[in-house]
């Protein structure tokens, strides 16, 4: 077995990356808070409504093809929780749309949950979750 020691500077850099990483992840989580704050203006979001459809296991993070339907909203905003910038896109229907729905491919840099909103014409938001395991990293992974 080898032997395992680190000179003072190693184990420094070390922790640096330990707290580095600790500080990011908090930050992360509040820009997913603050998109949704933006997009809903504080108003109550209730889980439904919303239909996401992505593939469990992406072997590739930087084409994960998703599709978001709403039927009766306004708009749609979609969210990839765990990338360093979240918000992936945010589209609006007009009164004369066919049906509300988007497809489009995202970048996900790691393992992570999507999350899509809409704002229903009524004025309330609907909300849905999709996990989805990334093997390859979009973003530098």
């Amino acid at each position: 077995m080898q032997d395992m020691t680190y000179t003072r500077r190693e184990t420094l850099v070390i922790g640096a990356g330990g707290i580095a990483l600790l500080a990011v992840t908090p930050a992360m989580a509040s820009a997913v808070e603050e998109a949704v704050a933006a997009f809903t203006g504080g108003a109550a979001v209730t889980d439904g409504g919303v239909e996401i459809t992505a593939p469990e296991i992406a072997e590739n993070g930087n084409v994960v093809p998703i599709e978001v339907s709403a039927p009766g909203a306004e708009e749609i905003m979609v969210l990839a929780t765990g990338n360093p910038s979240p918000p992936v896109c945010s589209v609006s229907f007009g009164p004369g749309s066919a049906s509300q729905r988007l497809s489009t491919r995202i970048r996900l840099a790691r393992t992570q949950d999507v999350l899509a909103m809409a704002r229903m014409s009524d004025g309330s938001f609907v909300q849905a979750t999709r996990a989805v395991k990334v093997t390859i990293g979009g973003c530098g992974g």
